[in-house]
């Protein structure tokens, strides 16, 4: 495949942020950071979210939700997703993040395309990939071992121990949907799926599909279906998890106010129901902030197939807070 035609800017070098850029829905939000519970205890990464405590999360306001990296009472284990200090140091000072993951040697190192990258951003944006022991293992035997900084090329190698799912695919949401969490400093991020190689610079990036647009969240619609029917019933077909499972989520959503995708209908709040979700731009707002955790409580809940999800925490988070606009980029 040959890359897409994108009107980036030539350089980096004139670009300015705009100054009312992260000033729009102001609001605080906090995480739970442990769960004080009795015996019998179930440690969960996602912790133990109510449905009723689920209810309330979805209105932009000042709050603690659910969000990932839930402690257990004292005592108990990690719940997963185990770092070492040194990469958590470094972690703590990004502002710009670029990050992936392979876990389970699902795929290979793709690196960034050096010679499109400026040096403004090579000194000045993470690029961190997240790798379990597994794929560090494969890594090292393919001659591609991090050197004595823990780097392979522009590629930061961060190894989590402790998966928090015995799902691969549910593990590779937390870096997914969660960059402000493990990056506490950071104001922009961007995720690729480890099958994609960053072929552009990521401040030409953020300016393109944010700054540009006035756009909090960008990610592109899905290149063939727009509508959660079809996306349920394309999982099925090809067997892409329990198909119980899918149906309970599904069913839920109805029961929720989820309808058909009309694309004739002038008053569609987006282009497609359903992401194709192997990039995401992101500027760490609080309704950016609020609506990916929103996202990672539903794969949390429900099936890893972020798909089936996105649509319906959309639509939900903007009804439910209809002065509040969510400032999202949905592009082709």
């Amino acid at each position: 495949y040959f890359p897409c035609d994108v009107g980036f800017l030539d350089s980096v070098d004139d670009l300015v942020e705009p100054k009312d850029f992260t000033s729009s829905t102001p609001f605080l939000l906090r995480y739970v950071e442990k769960e004080e519970k009795s015996d019998p205890y179930e440690l969960r990464f996602g912790g133990h979210q109510t449905l009723e405590e689920r209810e309330n999360s979805f209105h932009a306001r000042n709050q603690t939700i659910h969000c990932g990296f839930v402690k257990g009472p004292e005592g108990f284990p990690s719940t997963g997703f185990d770092l070492d200090e040194k990469d958590r140091i470094y972690m703590s000072a990004c502002i710009v993040v670029v990050s992936s993951c392979i876990f389970g040697s699902s795929d290979f190192l793709r690196r960034p395309n050096r010679k499109n990258i400026s040096e403004y951003s090579k000194k000045n944006v993470c690029f961190v990939m997240f790798v379990d022991l597994q794929t560090l293992s494969k890594l090292s035997m393919e001659g591609n071992a991090p050197d004595d900084s823990g780097f392979i090329g522009l590629w930061r190698i961060v190894v989590v121990r402790n998966l928090p799912y015995s799902d691969m695919r549910k593990t590779g949401k937390v870096p997914k949907f969660l960059p402000h969490r493990l990056f506490p400093s950071s104001r922009y991020s961007i995720w690729l799926d480890s099958k994609l190689r960053l072929a552009a610079d990521p401040m030409l990036i953020i300016e393109y599909f944010l700054w540009r647009r006035g756009s909090e969240f960008a990610i592109s619609n899905h290149y063939l279906r727009h509508c959660v029917w079809e996306e349920v019933l394309q999982n099925k077909r090809l067997n892409k998890y329990n198909h119980t499972a899918i149906d309970e989520q599904f069913m839920f959503y109805q029961s929720d106010g989820l309808t058909k995708f009309d694309p004739s209908d002038p008053n569609t709040p987006l282009p497609s129901y359903v992401p194709e979700g192997s990039v995401i731009v992101r500027a760490h707002t609080p309704m950016s902030n609020l609506f990916a955790c929103l996202w990672f409580n539903e794969v949390d809940r429900f099936t890893s197939r972020d798909q089936l999800s996105f649509g319906y925490t959309f639509l939900k988070l903007k009804r439910m807070n209809p002065d509040r606009p969510f400032l999202l980029n949905m592009f082709k």
